[in-house]
């Protein structure tokens, strides 16, 4: 039997290049996976169609939306995950679900090998290699654009030469992914850091000085699962792409920052994720109102270190894996509604209740109805201030 390469698979010129140079370089049959994960674009039947046009045995679509948004969003969600504090995990976030998908058509196509489009410089050649290692140790990965220096003047030629049905459009000056959790958008005039993004940067989020009235909206959660807008009922697929359009509108959502690649390189990158980050804005508020303050403490470093991780390209790591069943832990009381309000770029909690609430009224108020003892508070500041006053009076003793 001839043998079997399975390529991820976008619909573009390198990966449809990619299709029959590998056949012929190699002498195997590629079978081309392409994986809907809310990028937008083309519909799944015209790329199935280009890639058996390209050369490939087999073209496997998948519409993954709602897996991507229900096993990989929600989870990065219940994480606060924003890596450097900045970036909601775009690519990174969808890398690994396409190392699922890949493995899988490996395994049930009879495939030895899998090939992906990345280069040598970026994060997703590590996400998509160590996630197949560790779904499928034993397969073999080719990155043609990596590891044979494939350039895209090369990639027009070789497509021109085999009037393959591709077009050549004039290179869109920007390298984007999107899909629906965020988008990614770097090079071109961006790699000069004092250059300012332009209009034609932006497609998820209007420009935010652009005076529209402002929208408030409610959202529900149950145990950190956002189950409904304004009363509506979502599937966590819905709430993103509801947000998306709504923050999006106002312009919430856009970063410009420089950020620290896992290959050791620096790098300008622009994103927009108008959803994710008013989503994450109400997760986040919501849990200061129902977790407990040492579990918030140390839950705020866990979000760290699992954003990293998922960053990195350990998705489908033991370390990550047992971060997951802590941060599940934690939303066992995260339930109630969030209103937010969405305006001039931002996105701004102006109400927050829940049945599970520790925000106690009677507690913190400081009008009638305080059943707050304040007698017991002198004591306790000075047990608690005695180590650091012990320690001063030694320094002062021995200065």
């Amino acid at each position: 039997m001839t043998e079997r390469i399975v390529l991820a698979y976008s619909g573009g010129l390198d990966t449809s290049v990619a299709i029959g140079w590998i056949a012929e370089e190699t002498g195997a049959e590629v079978v081309a996976v392409a994986v809907d994960v809310g990028q937008g674009g083309e519909d799944l039947d015209t790329i199935r169609k280009r890639a058996l046009e390209c050369g490939a045995v087999e073209a496997v679509v998948t519409d993954a939306r709602d897996e991507f948004a229900e096993q990989y969003c929600l989870p990065a969600l219940q994480a606060n995950a924003l890596y450097m504090d900045r970036y909601p995990l775009v690519s990174a976030l969808s890398r690994p679900l396409i190392a699922k998908h890949l493995v899988e058509a490996a395994k049930y196509h009879g495939a030895t090998t899998v090939a992906h489009g990345c280069t040598g410089k970026g994060n997703d050649q590590v996400r998509f290699e160590v996630g197949i290692g560790a779904l499928a140790p034993d397969l073999r990965v080719v990155a043609p654009v990596r590891d044979y220096a494939w350039t895209r003047e090369k990639a027009i030629a070789w497509a021109e030469e085999r009037n393959l049905p591709i077009e050549v459009s004039k290179k869109s000056p920007f390298s984007i992914d999107q899909n629906v959790w965020g988008r990614a958008v770097e090079t071109g005039f961006l790699e000069d850091l004092w250059n300012a993004p332009t209009k034609d940067v932006y497609s998820y989020t209007q420009d935010p000085a652009e005076w529209h009235a402002p929208d408030e909206l409610v959202v529900t959660f149950d145990r950190g699962v956002p189950v409904a807008i304004d009363g509506e009922t979502v599937t966590m697929l819905q709430a993103i792409q509801e947000l998306n359009r709504r923050a999006g509108a106002h312009g919430v959502g856009r970063i410009d920052m420089v950020e620290d690649r896992l290959v050791g390189i620096k790098s300008r990158e622009v994103y927009e994720a108008p959803g994710a980050l008013t989503l994450i804005t109400a997760h986040r508020e919501l849990e200061n109102v129902t977790v407990e303050r040492d579990l918030a403490r140390f839950k705020r470093q866990v979000e760290q270190r699992w954003s990293e991780l998922a960053y990195d390209g350990l998705w489908f790591s033991p370390l990550k894996d047992a971060l997951d069943t802590f941060i599940a832990k934690t939303q066992e009381h995260v339930s109630g509604e969030i209103r937010v309000v969405l305006h001039g770029g931002n996105a701004v909690v102006t109400g927050r209740r829940s049945d599970q609430s520790l925000y106690d009224f009677n507690l913190a108020t400081y009008d009638e109805g305080d059943t707050f003892d304040q007698s017991l508070a002198k004591g306790f500041v000075q047990l608690w201030g005695l180590p650091s006053k012990i320690a001063a009076k030694r320094d002062l003793h021995h200065s």
